[in-house]
């Protein structure tokens, strides 16, 4: 134990108190026992114990209050003994906190129902913002003093200190000894652990509601890039960490996280000014120390960064020193803060302007007051500065009248929370001295308690823990986990209408209740809208949110909805695909129905095909009646006549069987379209095979012993060899046909803001066969007409059919890649265009050169021209 206690202590700390514990390990009675028995002068050091007032009593109540924010920079040279560094920055509203303690003890005593009989007593001491002095002072309190030795008494309980840092140090010191610390400003989460703090308590709530508070407030606001401004103690750690925890999930980020420390408040505060300047975020948590609060936004101001909207902790959100300062109206301007619950003391302002060192003349903090006050000085007063620079005090002067912030009980916090604390120890102390109850209907006994010489400090703690009683407004007070429930104002600054800041009650928390007016809320700059506090804005409908890369999840890119997708909500971290008869807009912020889509015979590319075919079918017509009426030339005559008018026929069809492909598809029309295809272009392909062979056997008979050859393959066989090679076509067709056939088919995937209508081919293997089919015989045709190329050329058929057939191989098999290729509508046009070009290569090929000499060259048009080269 003597190894924790002497680790957390300066060199300043009273060594030999610790050192009778740790011999002894009995605990406090030891000390005592101690002191009873020698008079020991625990502490040399000076600048402590003439920082302070005393009032003897049963029972003291020792209370550190932070009548000093700094200490002087100590000598670290260590070339002389060590000395307790002087207290500097003299603070008035912390002399009003010190008059508190005496206020409600001088309350208690007269009380007759409270500790009746029982004289409290207290020693009030200066912790100067700092834990050397924090530490002395608690043990010089607890042991008795150091220049009173043998006259006052030990403190049995402490309240204080105002920081959280000291308090922990307050209470790990402080806990072997069992000795109970009663704070009324520490606010930091870390101290609600009973495990490593059972002798801490506070009148004040623990800061986890607090910063709780102000996450509630970013997401109610939309703040979602929040920067921080903290003291660099536990307060303000703590604060930021339970921020950080109450954001998670939320969507809020921390932008930055500055600490000051005062020691080197000037280089801390322009480092954090500089931050805030370059930062995006608009609104600023700033958990610190209402003069290091002032310091920094006016380093704000020196920069011009006046566009803030602060977040104030309870320290300084109703500072009446900050308010005063004409420098900050501007930037101060909107402030939201989470002040501590004020509450009225009776009678204490009259108790404040009837104080004067005359009746108090040990009290140091109250002669430096007055002296500040009335600029005069006693000639007593330690102060030897301002002895010499003002006239001494004539000990008329009256706070009558006077507006400070000593004198102003408009607001009572801080003051109150060290009210309610000595009034927590008081009832202990009642309950522990088993006092006769308040209401006894007895009225022969008289109120009386216990004798309270016996009583040790363990005792004392334990009954502080389970203390439970009703305040003179009819709140109830109870520790819970050492702290009270959280009751909390909010308020707003705003300008008075002399030009003046002021605060005003805009809300309040009940504990996990927030409660805000927001129409009464005045915000920074004239605009009076709410301020934007983003890293990103919100990503607009149409777009979602994609985290950028190594920052946080505030900064993101806004990234357009892929096509088919939408988000139609503000701020969407995803983006939801369209039902599939629907498509997103050009927007990306609704799913409208899809475009649905066909060869349509309107439209531009349907008429031009329509046209195309039906000038192909005029055009074979019209061969045909050429055809029908020179039936009897030797040209007509010698291409078999009656196979040149069943090719022309087929080759109409082949025409007229491409119009079945235009129009919104039907299931009768997926089904005739490929059927008639298939077996149109069979039959014009089995026309132009048996003229192949016709025209070979008509010249190979000119041999000796062939001439059976072109009398066994008549009319009647070429036409029976085309129903033959037909009719295999309309088998494949008609097994497609009754197994798998065309039906017409919406596509989605095809074009994704359309719906695609067309036929499906069904069978995968049908189609195949039928196409299959006609390049077999489209192949053999070729080739005989290749084997006859030979032939005389005035009787060109031969080559005539040699170049239809390679134009027709050459479309169909560039068909298959482009079919397959092109999306939609577009494959139907595909399809359409092989059926057009390979009927017009064959219609051309074949039939024009004849009708060219049958029509311009009548004289070539007899039988000794065309076998002249025979």
């Amino acid at each position: 134990m003597s190894v924790q206690v002497l680790s957390l202590l300066p060199l300043s700390v009273p060594v030999l108190l610790l050192c009778a514990v740790c011999r002894d390990g009995m605990g406090f009675s030891v000390v005592e026992e101690t002191l009873q028995e020698k008079c020991v002068n625990m502490d040399t050091l000076q600048n402590l114990d003439g920082n302070g007032f005393y009032q003897d009593g049963d029972v003291i109540i020792g209370a550190l209050i932070n009548i000093h924010n700094l200490a002087a920079i100590p000598d670290l040279s260590f070339t002389t003994k060590a000395k307790l560094a002087p207290c500097l920055n003299f603070e008035e509203n912390s002399v009003q906190w010190a008059q508190a303690i005496r206020f409600a003890v001088e309350e208690i005593n007269r009380s007759p129902s409270l500790l009746p009989g029982v004289q409290l007593g207290y020693h009030v001491m200066d912790s100067c913002s700092r834990y050397p002095h924090s530490l002395t002072a608690a043990m010089s309190m607890i042991s008795g003093g150091n220049e009173t030795c043998g006259i006052t008494r030990p403190a049995k309980v402490l309240i204080g200190d105002s920081s959280s840092t000291q308090s922990i140090l307050l209470s790990r010191t402080l806990r072997p000894l069992q000795i109970a610390v009663i704070s009324y400003l520490a606010s930091c989460p870390c101290l609600s652990d009973r495990q490593k703090y059972p002798n801490f308590f506070r009148t004040v709530p623990s800061d986890a509601y607090q910063a709780r508070t102000m996450a509630q407030m970013a997401k109610r606001f939309g703040w979602t890039w929040v920067g921080a401004v903290v003291a660099d103690n536990d307060y303000g750690r703590g604060a930021v960490q339970v921020f950080e925890e109450e954001i998670k999930g939320t969507g809020i980020c921390l932008a930055f996280y500055h600490t000051l420390y005062r020691e080197q408040l000037a280089k801390d505060v322009a480092r954090a000014a500089a931050t805030v300047q370059a930062s995006s975020a608009r609104v600023i948590l700033v958990f610190s120390w209402y003069m290091d609060v002032e310091v920094f936004l006016l380093e704000l101001i020196r920069r011009n960064v006046t566009d803030r909207l602060f977040l104030a902790s309870e320290i300084w959100s109703t500072s009446t020193y900050l308010l005063a300062n004409p420098q900050l109206y501007t930037i101060a301007k909107g402030t939201l803060g989470v002040a501590l619950r004020s509450a009225p003391i009776p009678g204490f302002d009259a108790h404040l302007r009837q104080l004067h060192p005359s009746r108090y003349p040990d009290d140091e903090f109250l002669r430096t007051l007055w002296e500040n006050t009335f600029g005069c000085s006693f000639m007593k007063s330690s102060s030897k500065a301002i002895q010499k620079a003002l006239p001494p005090c004539s000990g008329r002067e009256s706070l009558e009248g006077v507006h400070s912030e000593f004198t102003d009980t408009s607001q009572l916090t801080v003051t109150y929370n060290i009210y309610l604390a000595v009034y927590a120890a008081a009832h202990a102390l009642h309950t522990l001295l088993e006092c006769t109850p308040r209401n006894n209907s007895d009225t022969k006994i008289k109120p009386k308690c216990s004798s309270p010489d016996n009583i040790t400090p363990a005792q004392l703690l334990q009954h502080i823990g389970q203390v439970h009683f009703t305040t003179q407004l009819g709140e109830e007070f109870y520790f819970q986990d050492g702290s009270i429930p959280p009751v909390y104002n909010l308020v707003n600054w705003q300008r008075a209408s002399d030009g003046s800041l002021q605060y005003v009650s805009i809300g309040r928390v009940d504990g996990n209740q927030l409660i805000i007016n927001e129409s009464a809320i005045s915000w920074p700059g004239d605009s009076g809208k709410i301020p934007v506090s983003v890293c990103t804005s919100e990503c607009l409908p149409g777009t979602r949110k994609a985290i950028k890369k190594g920052l946080p999840v505030c900064c993101f890119d806004c990234l357009p909805c892929t096509e088919g997708e939408i988000s139609n909500s503000t701020g969407s971290i995803k983006c939801y695909r369209c039902p599939q008869e629907f498509w997103s807009n050009s927007f990306r912020n609704e799913c409208v129905p899809r475009e649905t889509e066909f060869l349509s015979f309107r439209e531009t590319m349907g008429i031009t095909l329509v046209s195309v075919a039906i000038s192909g079918a005029i055009i074979t017509a019209t061969v045909a009646v050429i055809f029908l009426y020179h039936k009897s030339t030797p040209v007509v005559k010698a291409n078999n006549s009656e196979l040149s008018f069943l090719l022309l026929l087929s080759l109409k069809l082949c025409f007229l069987c491409s119009l079945v492909f235009v129009g919104q598809p039907s299931l009768w029309s997926c089904r005739i379209q490929q059927a008639a295809f298939g077996i149109s272009f069979v039959l014009c392909i089995s026309c132009i095979l048996v003229k192949t062979i016709v025209v070979l056997f008509a010249f190979h008979s000119t041999r000796p012993g062939s001439s059976a050859l072109i009398r066994w393959f008549g009319p009647s066989q070429q036409r029976g060899s085309v129903l033959v090679f037909t009719s295999v076509q309309v088998v494949i067709c008609a097994i497609w046909l009754s197994v798998s056939p065309p039906s017409p088919h919406r596509n989605f995937g095809i074009q994704g803001s359309k719906v695609i209508l067309e036929c499906t081919v069904g069978s995968v293997v049908g189609f195949a066969c039928v196409l299959g089919y006609i390049g077999f015989l489209a192949a053999v045709c070729f080739l005989l007409a290749f084997f006859a190329r030979k032939l005389p050329d005035n009787f060109n058929e031969a080559k005539l059919i040699t170049f239809s057939m390679l134009i027709f191989c050459a479309v169909w098999i560039a068909f298959v890649p482009a079919y397959v290729s092109s999306p939609g509508k577009y494959s139907i046009a595909v399809e359409i265009f092989a059926i057009l070009a390979s009927s017009f290569g064959l219609l051309l090929c074949i039939f024009i050169p004849k009708c060219y000499i049958i029509l311009l060259k009548p004289e070539n048009n007899t039988k000794r021209f065309l076998m002249g080269k025979a």
